[in-house]
């Protein structure tokens, strides 16, 4: 017979407090029984560099070292998305298997084609709060995956309290 597999949980991770506390959130509520089958997927979509058609008299809009640079940066708050939600999940002790991922694309799309690739169990992530207005200018990301992944999604919104 063969061991049952655990439960694979995504969870969308970001520079904002609010994918801390959802992840926060989920530890508590969602692997509180602390599965040793069961992986969390800390999940960053890293957006991609815009690139301009647009260029100056050489050709160019940026030097191959003000590129290098903004790459530079980019890797950097990667590390320190990853770095910071692997402090939150320090408390796990290797009760659960914790895992990260760094994705280049628009978080929209990402997180659903690694929720749908991966066959994940369940999608977490956190909500921004915006209002209609903001939303409606901003896009949501929480509200497209969604809509859009084949997996439950649990949203999390931080209270008012903790902000």
């Amino acid at each position: 017979m063969a061991e049952e597999k655990g439960r694979t949980i995504l969870v969308a991770v970001d520079e904002g407090d609010e994918s801390a506390y959802a992840l926060s959130w989920c530890l508590k509520n969602v692997v509180s029984d602390r599965d040793p089958r069961d992986t969390i997927l800390l999940l960053y979509a890293k957006p991609a560099r815009v690139t301009y058609a647009a260029m100056d008299a050489t050709g160019y809009l940026f030097s191959p070292d003000v590129i290098a640079t903004m790459d530079r940066y980019g890797n950097d708050v990667a590390n320190s998305v990853m770095d910071k939600a692997k402090l939150v999940c320090k408390d796990l002790n290797d009760q659960v298997r914790v895992e990260t991922r760094v994705e280049h694309g628009d978080p929209r799309d990402v997180i659903c084609e690694v929720a749908d690739q991966l066959k994940v169990d369940c999608l977490v992530m956190g909500s921004h709060g915006y209002g209609v207005i903001k939303r409606a200018f901003l896009g949501s990301v929480s509200n497209h995956c969604a809509q859009n992944v084949r997996c439950p999604v649990l949203i999390v919104k931080k209270p008012k309290s903790h902000q």
